[in-house]
């Protein structure tokens, strides 16, 4: 294959049935974000083109994929194909996928030592994981021995998210640090 040949645009169901994973087969972005509506949608064209339709639930936009939730209403049969082209146009016309990307640093310098274990075992192990899935997970505190997180693209609203984060996050992170007592979604 020509390396100058651009991988077209493919897309795969996710655990959760609302949502479809499109690969992007590039990379768009160092970490990915959560457009849960149309005005969290300012950092990406594309996610904001995407909530043109009136059936688009959310969008997460990861590091070489982008996921979307839809309405209940409609079926992916229906949105699936069009919808990979729609992206695949979008790059192919070399139109920004993410156009400003300015967040805060993963690691706070005020972090306790414990803050930056769990951020550390959830960037290297946990997250590359539910990415394949279409999904992310970030860390949002930690306190009383209750570690609390946010469960981003394909996670959100999933139906086995419970099951993920309980059965995998959660015990994991039990295994680690024996003085987490739970793992909650916010």
């Amino acid at each position: 294959m020509n390396t100058n040949e651009k991988m077209p645009v493919s897309f795969e169901p996710t655990p959760n049935p609302a949502t479809m994973k499109f690969l992007l087969h590039k990379k768009v972005t160092d970490q990915g974000f959560d457009c849960p509506t149309v005005q969290e949608a300012e950092r990406s064209p594309l996610a904001a083109k995407i909530f043109g339709f009136p059936w688009t639930s959310s969008v997460y936009v990861g590091p070489d994929f982008i996921t979307v939730t839809k309405q209940d209403w409609v079926d992916w049969e229906l949105l699936a194909h069009p919808l990979s082209g729609l992206i695949q146009e979008h790059l192919d016309r070399d139109e920004p996928v993410v156009v400003t990307f300015v967040e805060a640093d993963e690691n706070d310098e005020n972090d306790s030592p414990m803050v930056r274990n769990i951020k550390s075992v959830l960037n290297r192990e946990i997250r590359p994981v539910v990415a394949l899935d279409g999904g992310d997970i970030v860390f949002h505190k930690y306190e009383g021995n209750i570690l609390y997180i946010h469960m981003k693209g394909a996670c959100s609203g999933c139906p086995s998210s419970s099951v993920t984060l309980k059965e995998g996050v959660e015990v994991r992170m039990k295994e680690l640090f024996p003085e987490i007592k739970e793992v909650v979604a916010v």
